[in-house]
């Protein structure tokens, strides 16, 4: 089995070689990977790898041009290709497209040979503004790149209310954001978006508000400062919106990854309701409080209702499989 090289793009003229082995691209782990160090900025790194600031953004689905020592950059590459490659394989390996490859090395097959050279761009990400939508496994890739430098000890669960289904039609994803943030800016007097993270009935998931800043909202400061705040689209109150298949998955999905991700264990304390919280005094009361005092968020019907025992006995379980199950897959 022969070794294979990888170039990494650098000022025109100027690359950088390394090698890796095994012989395939299912074999390894992708290397076109930057990891930040302190003192790089934007445009230091997308010199480097001849490409512009905005690619390099939306590569990474980066909100801002601050970078943290530590986060992960998908750059391109150039790859030489290997006994038994294949378009697909080396797609996944490096995070790219087939049909991008392809076009980015005019490729009218998907025939490869071996020592051929081919150009390998990263996946762009789906932006707006602030506003990243992503499949659930998207997010996954996304979060693990990314570096949060506050304490993360909360998952707040919300559902919108309003918007509900009826609102969502299939494509309207950043038109629901922009809708979302511009109440909460003009309406609320918010700074920005409260949320975070969004989940939708397709099973897409957005994120909004950066992880590095907390959240707004009614749910109040102590629950905030160490918080995520996740809106669910829907009115989850029973009689209303019956959640499909594909949102449910992503709900448990994402709040598995975020107890992954900050080291955390599916609890009362660490996944919160936002029912649990007095509406005046911004305090958690969990299940003790007259009705009227808080509010029925994420919904009376949400994973078999809002109650603490509802979460422990069909929420948190569901969590902790699915965080297993991503643990055991790495």
């Amino acid at each position: 089995m022969r070794k294979k090289s990888v170039l990494v793009i650098g000022v025109i003229f100027s690359m950088l070689f390394l090698t890796i082995s095994p012989a395939h691209a299912t074999e390894i782990k992708p290397s076109n990977i930057y990891v930040v160090k302190v003192g790089d900025s934007l445009p230091d790194i997308a010199n480097k790898y001849s490409i512009s600031i905005d690619e390099l953004k939306v590569t990474n689905g980066l909100q801002s041009d601050v970078l943290i020592a530590g986060q992960k950059l998908w750059v391109p590459i150039l790859y030489e290709v290997g006994a038994g490659d294949t378009l697909g394989d080396i797609s996944f390996a490096f995070h790219a497209s087939v049909e991008t490859i392809k076009t980015v090395n005019g490729l009218s097959s998907e025939q490869l040979y071996t020592g051929q050279v081919l150009k390998i761009t990263p996946k762009k990400m789906t932006m707006q503004g602030q506003h990243i939508l992503m499949t659930k496994e998207e997010f996954k890739d996304w979060l693990f790149n990314t570096q949060v430098n506050r304490e993360i000890r909360l998952i707040q669960q919300h559902h919108t209310w309003l918007p509900s289904y009826k609102h969502f039609n299939g494509s309207n994803h950043f038109q629901m954001l922009m809708g979302m943030e511009n109440h909460h800016k003009q309406t609320m007097g918010w700074t920005n978006i409260a949320q975070n993270i969004t989940t939708f009935p397709d099973g897409k998931v957005a994120v909004s508000r950066p992880l590095n800043i907390i959240p707004e909202g009614t749910i109040g400061p102590t629950a905030n400062s160490v918080g995520i705040a996740i809106e669910h689209i829907g009115n989850f109150d029973l009689g209303n919106d019956v959640m499909t298949k594909e949102q449910q998955e992503t709900i448990v999905y994402i709040n598995a990854l975020l107890c992954i991700k900050f080291g955390l264990t599916p609890s009362i304390d660490s996944i919160t309701y936002h029912h649990w919280w007095h509406m005046k005094t911004k305090e958690r009361v969990l299940d003790a409080t007259a009705s009227y005092n808080v509010k029925s968020c994420p919904g009376t019907g949400f994973f078999g209702g809002n109650s603490t025992t509802s979460a422990k006995t069909n929420f948190y379980p569901l969590i902790s499989d699915k965080m297993e199950e991503i643990l055991e897959s790495k």
